[in-house]
């Protein structure tokens, strides 16, 4: 039976792994959502407030840009932040030194990408949970009760890849890595072959190299790959996909 199923005095103790526990301190704490998307929000608003049935003093606020983001920070001295790791458009070296500045903060990074490098460095802070945007609501509602209790969270999908081995070379070439970079940043035949001074047949045999040898069939195979194994950094990415 889901969590949410259950009857509210059972389910308000169950969602946070409460029961026979006693009431968790509520003062001074807030759940911040940041994320520039309004619909995503609202959805994580949905979920975190069903959670919060027994802890009804816990406020959850909201913030679509940065700079919203530091002053709820500063304005409590308890938070848990979720975080668009794919709409923020956070590097590695942002969230450490957010970390660092606000040292009582718990966050819950969510995204559809996120590089195998990045995974693995997150995971060795305990304040920093992971879950995938595609995963399921229950993983959502776990994150939040590990935070709140300042534990970390990590959804089976970042399970799995830090069981993994690390991402195999492909063994790619200097020049098919970077015409791999040029496809994923949305550059066409055409295009990369005028910025490389090349014909166009001979980026068409770089690029069926590329994904002879990653053993993929299309562009969003390819890109997925060149994120996944950091040869594509997320910042420049989501920076590329903006002036498109």
């Amino acid at each position: 039976m889901n969590v949410f199923d259950k009857p509210e005095d059972q389910r308000q103790y169950e969602v946070f792994g409460l029961a026979g526990k006693g009431r968790m301190k509520t003062d001074n704490r807030q759940i911040i959502l940041a994320d520039r998307h309004d619909v995503t929000r609202l959805g994580l608003r949905c979920i975190v407030e069903r959670s919060l049935l027994a802890m009804p003093s816990i406020e959850v606020r909201e913030a679509s840009k940065r700079t919203d983001l530091l002053q709820l920070l500063d304005s409590a001295s308890l938070s848990v932040v979720f975080i668009d790791h794919d709409s923020f458009v956070v590097n590695e070296n942002e969230m450490f030194a957010l970390s660092e500045r606000y040292p009582q903060t718990m966050w819950v990074m969510f995204s559809e990408t996120l590089t195998d490098t990045f995974v693995r460095s997150l995971s060795k802070n305990r304040h920093f949970s992971i879950v995938m945007k595609g995963g399921p609501a229950y993983e959502i509602a776990s994150a939040l009760r590990c935070a709140l209790t300042g534990e970390r969270f990590l959804c089976h999908h970042i399970a799995d890849i830090l069981l993994a081995p690390p991402e195999e070379d492909a063994g790619l070439t200097a020049t098919e890595t970077e015409v791999l970079r040029l496809i994923a940043f949305g550059k066409s035949v055409k295009e990369i072959a005028a910025e490389r001074n090349s014909s166009i047949h001979t980026i068409t045999t770089h690029k069926k190299n590329i994904f002879r040898k990653l053993n993929v069939n299309t562009i969003y195979e390819a890109t997925k790959y060149a994120l996944r194994a950091g040869l594509v950094d997320m910042t420049e990415y989501c920076g590329a996909e903006h002036t498109t």
